[in-house]
C-alpha cells in the first residue's frame, strides 16, 4: 500500500476524525482505566492472600490459558458474525464477572480460588473479545487511517496504564481492594453504551460458509504459512509475547521485596511503565503516515531484553521506574508495529483468523511466560525473574536475526 507522507503529516490524531472511532476510543479510555485498576488490584490481592509468587503466576496464567487453547477457533467466529454484536456480548459478560468478584471482596468472603475462577472466566471472554476488537478497527476508519488508529488504540491503553495503577494504589490504600473491582465492573458500561451509537463505515460482511470449524482454522493457518511476511511477524510476536513482558508477575514481588514498597508505591511503579508505553504509542501514531517499519520487528525486542537486564539490577525506586518505562516503550512500539504489519497485509476474508493467531501468540502464550517468570522469581527472586525473561527474549530474536542476515530473507512491508 502506497502512503502519502505529505497528507496529515503532523496530525497523530487523524483517525479521530471518524466519529465512530472517536466514540469508541473515548469509551475504551474510560473502560481501560477500570481494567488497569483491576490489573493492579488482582495480583496484589492474590499475593496478599497466598504470599506465593508461584500461586500469583497461576492466576495470571489461568486468565490467559483460554486464549492459548481456543484463540484459533475464536477467529473463525469473528469472521462469521458481526463484530459489533460480538463486542456487546463480551463487554456485558466482563461487567457481570467483575461485579461478582467485587461483591465477594467487599463482603470479606473472597478466597484464592474465587480469584482463580474469575480470572479464568475473564480469560474465556477475552479470547473472543481481543481478536474482535483488533479486527473491528478497520471497519471504523478504513485502511488509510488503520496504522494511526492502531497506535491511538495503543495510546489509550497506555493512558489507562499510566492513570489506572496510580489511582488503584491510592484507592486500595483508602477504600480497599474491592473498590477497584467495582470501578472496573461499572466502566464496562461505557463501552457498551458507546457501541450502541457506532455505525461502521466498512461493514466487514460476515463470511457465509459450509466449512467445518476446524477446516476454517486450518485454512487460516495455511494462509499465514504461505505469506512469508505474516509468518515471520507471527514468530517474532510469539517470542516477545511469551517472555518479553511478565511484569504482572514480577513487579509486585520486586516492589515489595526489593524496593520495600506498599500498595501506592507499587501502583505508581506500574504507572511509570505506562508512561513509557504511552510515549511509544504516540511515536508510532506520529510515524503512521509513513507506514510500519520492518526494522522495529527485530531491533526493539532486542532493546526490550536489554531494558529487562537493566531493571533487574536496580535497587533505587526511580531507577526501577525508569527501567520499566523503557520496557514499556520498546514493547508497545514493537507490538503496534507488528499489529499494523499483519493488518496491512491480510485480506478481509482472513482478518479475524489472522488476528486470532496474533492474539494467541501475543497474549495466549502468557501462561507459559507467567509460569516461567513465577517459577524463577519464586526460587531465585524478582531480579532473576527479569534476567530470565530477558534472556528468553534476546536469545531467539538474535538467532532469527543472524539466520535472516545469512540467508538474505528480507521482505518488504509496503
Amino acid at each position: 500500500m502506497e502512503l502519502n507522507p505529505s497528507k496529515n503529516l503532523n496530525n497523530p490524531f487523524r483517525a479521530l476524525r471518524h466519529r465512530s472511532f472517536a466514540l469508541y476510543w473515548t469509551g475504551m479510555c474510560i473502560s481501560l482505566i477500570g481494567t488497569w485498576m483491576q490489573n493492579i488490584a488482582q495480583p496484589w490481592l492474590a499475593y496478599t492472600l497466598t504470599d506465593s509468587p508461584l500461586l500469583l503466576s497461576l492466576v495470571n496464567a489461568m486468565q490467559y490459558m483460554p486464549m492459548m487453547l481456543f484463540s484459533l477457533f475464536a477467529g473463525v467466529l469473528v469472521d462469521r458474525f458481526p463484530k459489533k454484536n460480538i463486542l456487546l456480548v463480551t463487554q456485558s459478560a466482563s461487567l457481570v464477572i467483575t461485579l461478582a468478584l467485587a461483591v465477594l471482596v467487599r463482603l470479606g468472603n473472597v478466597k484464592y480460588w474465587h480469584i482463580l475462577v474469575a480470572a479464568t472466566a475473564l480469560g474465556f471472554v477475552n479470547t473472543l473479545d481481543m481478536p474482535t476488537r483488533h479486527s473491528f478497527v478497520i471497519e471504523m476508519v478504513g485502511k488509510e487511517d488503520l496504522m494511526n488508529a492502531i497506535a491511538l488504540n495503543s495510546s489509550v491503553f497506555n493512558i489507562a496504564r499510566i492513570l489506572g495503577p496510580g489511582i488503584a494504589g491510592l484507592v486500595m490504600s483508602v477504600a480497599g481492594v474491592a473498590a477497584c473491582f467495582y470501578v472496573n465492573s461499572i466502566s464496562f458500561a461505557a463501552v457498551i453504551i458507546v457501541l450502541l451509537f457506532i455505525k461502521p463505515i466498512n461493514s466487514g460482511t460476515a463470511q457465509q460458509t459450509q466449512k467445518r470449524l476446524w477446516d476454517e482454522v486450518k485454512d487460516g493457518l495455511r494462509y499465514i504459512r504461505k505469506e512469508a511476511l505474516l509468518f515471520k511477524t507471527i514468530i517474532i510476536v510469539l517470542i516477545v509475547g511469551t517472555f518479553g513482558m511478565n511484569l504482572s508477575v514480577i513487579a509486585p514481588v520486586f516492589a515489595k521485596i526489593v524496593l520495600h514498597q506498599k500498595e501506592t508505591g507499587y501502583g505508581f511503579l506500574m504507572s511509570f511503565m505506562g508512561v513509557g508505553s504511552f510515549i511509544g504509542a504516540m511515536v508510532i501514531a506520529s510515524m503512521s503516515v509513513y507506514g510500519p517499519k520492518k526494522k522495529i520487528l527485530t531491533l526493539f525486542p532486542i532493546l526490550l531484553g536489554l531494558a529487562s537486564f537493566f531493571t533487574a539490577f536496580t535497587k533505587m525506586y526511580f531507577l526501577t521506574a525508569f527501567g520499566m518505562a523503557l520496557m514499556g516503550f520498546f514493547f508497545v512500539t514493537f507490538s503496534s508495529t507488528a499489529n499494523t504489519i499483519l493488518q496491512y497485509n491480510v485480506t478481509d476474508e482472513y482478518r479475524g483468523r489472522v488476528m486470532s493467531v496474533y492474539t494467541l501468540v501475543f497474549a495466549g502464550t502468557t501462561p507459559i511466560g507467567n509460569l516461567f517468570a513465577g517459577t524463577v522469581t519464586d526460587r531465585l527472586g524478582a531480579p532473576a525473574g527479569l534476567i530470565g525473561c530477558g534472556i528468553m527474549t534476546l536469545a531467539p530474536i538474535l538467532l532469527l536475526f543472524f539466520i535472516g542476515r545469512k540467508h538474505g530473507r528480507i521482505h518488504r512491508i509496503s
